[in-house]
């Protein structure tokens, strides 16, 4: 995958937040959806895209503007030469490996504490390393974490509203700490169970045994629970793994995936055949 530094910024763009509201619940780690709006006409943005965030910031190392990418989150609306695109956005904050302090993330903090009507400067659009497969009978199985919904979510609502007759199975497989942290997919954001309906579509929660304790989610343990469906998938060449979210996403799929296969050699073979055909992705942060 290409670093920051690889993608062009010359193009740039202002848009002004719409709206601004918290997913997660109020004793939970920040998650914000972020909707802004760009005037350009010549800015253009789709589903399987994402744009990037630039602010001014010096650093340590003489740069003086710092850049991040954020998925599109939702499906692009646009009016009047008007474009609107949602983003997801985390509050994030690390410990400075050299000095032990705890620092605050400069993009994510920045953004969560915009206000709508605040204007912010973006970059992009950038291809995704994934998209929709034109063949609508192509298998996905999305793997997601935290935030690592977004591109998803735009992904499953662009097939169920604008593709006709899709044929292929789908499998969401999202992890949170618990039920409460499910973006769009809890009591007060309902937004993917407008699809359980669809006979192509299922979507596999993946908890935290002890939330509380901060426990990791047991990701690998549901993809097992589901190895048949999934061994059954893997059989067809028109099969897609899809890998979104923090890197603690990737802990235990190859183990999984060994699991559903029937043991590692296979899973090897399988993977190298999905790697190489670009039907196995993964968007890591």
């Amino acid at each position: 995958m290409a670093h920051l530094s690889d993608y062009d910024i010359r193009k740039q763009y202002f848009a002004t937040v719409k709206k601004t509201r918290r997913l997660s619940p109020e004793n939970t780690e920040e998650v914000r959806e972020i909707i802004i709006e760009l005037k350009d006409p010549a800015f253009e943005c789709e589903i399987d895209q994402s744009f990037g965030v630039l602010l001014d910031h010096k650093d340590e190392f003489g740069n003086t503007l710092h850049h991040r990418l954020y998925s599109v989150a939702d499906l692009p609306s646009k009016s009047k030469n008007k474009t609107r695109i949602t983003m997801l956005v985390k509050r994030c904050n690390y410990v400075d490996a050299f000095s032990g302090e705890q620092q605050k993330g400069i993009a994510s903090n920045y953004l969560c504490d915009r206000k709508v009507g605040d204007e912010i400067r973006i970059t992009g659009p950038y291809p995704l390393p994934f998209s929709v497969p034109e063949d609508k009978e192509s298998n996905l199985v999305l793997i997601g974490m935290g935030t690592g919904i977004a591109p998803f979510r735009a992904f499953i609502k662009h097939i169920y509203n604008n593709v006709k007759d899709w044929k292929g199975r789908i499998l969401l497989f999202y992890g949170a700490q618990s039920g409460l942290e499910l973006l769009y997919q809890n009591e007060i954001d309902d937004d993917l169970t407008n699809y359980y309906s669809e006979e192509t579509f299922k979507a596999i929660h993946a908890f935290s045994p002890r939330p509380l304790w901060h426990d990791p989610v047991v990701l690998e343990q549901t993809i097992e629970e589901r190895a048949e469906e999934i061994a059954e998938m893997l059989e067809v060449l028109n099969t897609y793994i899809y890998v979104s979210g923090h890197e603690k996403v990737k802990e235990g799929l190859d183990k999984a995936f060994a699991h559903v296969m029937g043991s590692q050699e296979k899973w090897e073979v399988r993977k190298a055949e999905l790697i190489a055909g670009k039907k196995w992705v993964e968007l890591i942060y």
